[in-house]
């Protein structure tokens, strides 16, 4: 049998046995610093070395942040991951800044490889420029605040029938058929969070004043502008982001509008309320794909393996490696994630399951996001891996997609699997809308950062009812309404983390096409385009993957016309 254990690269550089304690890492930051550099191969091995000391420095957090999100009531966890926030990060920023310098001045630099690393040096050029000696201490301060979201909402649970659920297990009650069953579950969910309201506004006030002043400190208008740089968003500006949401509205709505009324008739009601738009229309039962996390990775495992057998293997030595935390459970942070592990080349995913099709869309994007760290592991600098969001997410979003053709590994009965492909199809038109509506309610949040809580709720109620308010009549529970965003983690934890996801949906979408199209070719082109990393810009990327890197009305049109045809051949 093949031996799946992951064997780590050993470092040449820096110590095998570094504990990451500030007094052992400054010594190798000051070795990097001083270090004479005489020549363009003495510049390469230089970034490599640096490359190593980032690697360590970043798994080390990651296992940190992963620790704690998977038992957020542990406080030795929670002191863990502040430690390297408060002591570490804060020692490391000024020194990077100088590393920086040091490369972007280096008499050598013109004689590195232009096309290797334009994107590299574009980024660190970008770095300088934004960094401000003052939002040092800022950043920690966010970085602490922004984990006491997890610590709330980890600790949010219901009690229905009598028994205590998480809210992601309790949501699997909003596909009961029974309609008062869901009612009093959707009711009783809103009431919980509403509970956490006033807490969660406080939070949110103070992450917003941070935000803005770290954008006044580095001369910025406000946040939005800032963020937009820091991201290196070289590719669109916040107008094109304004017109995406218009397309959005004008060519997405009115399909999911004509979606809703199908609904309406199929469950025969006169009006659809938030409680009724997860229920299957067929009038059956929820669909279960799965009975527990084990059978969800095994079967994950079986579905990617089918699609290409090395790409089952990576997901197989994930498993043999103890890099899955997938079932919901009290105390867990919410949300999900895949986590790249930048030494040990793998990454962790993390997720509350509970045994839903929703839990299968997400373990197929998170293990689309894996394969892309594999991919790109044994790229020669770290930074070659951190490929921007609008990347990232066309690697797992399109795993959505193209796994769809093997999720007969998940249902026996064929109507299942006519139910589930439905169900992810509609759900990918209506990620378009709710991805509008987050990104348009930061740009609003960003660009009025004196509004208070009650001025948010307004303008979230607003925007949310632009694009079809989910298509639901929210009649009586305006409260509930105005609280949405609250549940939504980026808003809190990664601001303007979000438009990737439409924009790489569209992408998603195109890759789709490509692969019914012709299979072998496409999976090539969408592998060869993950294995890039971030050494190529984004539109480079997008084409090697066989697709365009563009969000205009009339590619939205195109692409969204694309999966209603879809739709219709599944009946």
């Amino acid at each position: 049998m093949k031996d799946l254990t992951i064997h780590k690269k050993p470092r040449t550089y820096i110590p095998q046995d570094l504990k990451i304690e500030w007094d052992n890492l400054a010594p190798i930051f000051d070795e990097l610093l001083k270090r004479e550099i005489d020549n363009v191969t003495e510049l390469e091995q230089w970034l490599r070395d640096k490359s190593e000391l980032e690697a360590a420095l970043e798994e080390d957090f990651a296992w940190r942040y992963i620790k704690m999100s998977c038992d957020t009531a542990n406080e030795a966890l929670v002191k863990d991951f502040q430690y390297f926030a408060t002591d570490i990060e804060p020692k490391i920023s000024p020194i990077a800044n100088e590393l920086n310098k040091k490369f972007s001045e280096s008499p050598w630099l013109a004689q590195l490889d232009k096309d290797k690393y334009f994107v590299y040096i574009r980024a660190i050029k970008k770095a300088l420029e934004l960094y401000r000696e003052e939002n040092i201490e800022l950043f920690t301060q966010l970085q602490v605040t922004q984990q006491k979201y997890q610590g709330i909402t980890g600790a949010m649970s219901v009690e229905l029938n009598g028994q205590e659920y998480t809210l992601e297990q309790a949501a699997n009650f909003l596909k009961d058929t029974n309609r008062e069953v869901r009612q009093n579950a959707w009711e009783t969910i809103q009431q919980r969070r509403l509970v956490a309201k006033d807490e969660l506004n406080i939070l949110f006030d103070e992450l917003v004043a941070m935000r803005h002043k770290v954008a006044l400190n580095a001369g910025f208008e406000n946040y939005r502008d800032y963020m937009f740089q820091a991201l290196g968003r070289f590719d669109y500006t916040p107008k094109d982001c304004y017109d995406f949401a218009e397309a959005i509205e004008k060519e997405v709505v009115p399909v999911l509008r004509e979606q809703a009324e199908k609904r309406r008739e199929a469950l025969g009601l006169t009006e659809l309320k938030p409680w009724d738009m997860e229920v299957s229309t067929s009038g059956k039962p929820a669909l279960k794909p799965f009975n527990n996390g084990q059978e969800l990775i095994d079967k994950s495992i079986e579905c990617f393996a089918a699609i290409n057998p090395e790409l089952g293997e990576k997901l197989a030595i994930m498993k043999a490696n103890q890099l899955f935390d997938v079932e919901s459970r009290m105390g867990k942070a919410p949300g999900g994630y895949n986590y790249p592990l930048a030494e040990t080349g793998a990454p962790f995913i993390f997720m509350n399951s509970a045994n839903s099709l929703r839990d299968l869309t997400t373990m197929v994007h998170e293990g689309g996001h894996a394969i892309h760290t594999f991919l790109t592991a044994n790229l020669e600098l770290n930074d070659f891996k951190h490929c921007p969001s609008e990347v990232a997410e066309l690697a797992s979003m399109s795993m959505e997609l193209i796994s769809m053709d093997n999720w007969d590994v998940y249902f026996d009965k064929e109507e299942d699997l006519i139910r589930a492909k439905k169900e992810q199809l509609t759900d990918v038109l209506k990620t378009l809308p709710w991805v509008a509506v987050i990104d348009q309610f930061q740009h609003w949040i960003y660009t009025n950062p004196n509004h208070n809580a009650a001025d948010r709720e307004t303008a979230f109620k607003q925007i949310y009812t632009r694009f079809g308010a989910g298509f639901a009549d929210w009649t009586d529970f305006d409260q509930q309404l105005g609280n949405l965003w609250q549940k939504q983690l980026h808003l809190f934890e990664v601001p303007f983390y979000y438009i990737e996801y439409a924009i790489a949906q569209l992408g998603a979408i195109a890759v789709w096409k490509n692969y019914k199209e012709n299979p072998e070719k496409a999976l090539n082109q969408y592998l060869e385009a993950l294995a890039l990393g971030y050494t190529k810009p984004m539109n480079e990327i997008y084409e090697t993957a066989g697709i365009k890197f563009d969000f205009s009305a009339s590619y939205i049109k195109e692409l969204a016309n694309f999966v209603k045809e879809e739709l219709n051949k599944l009946g």
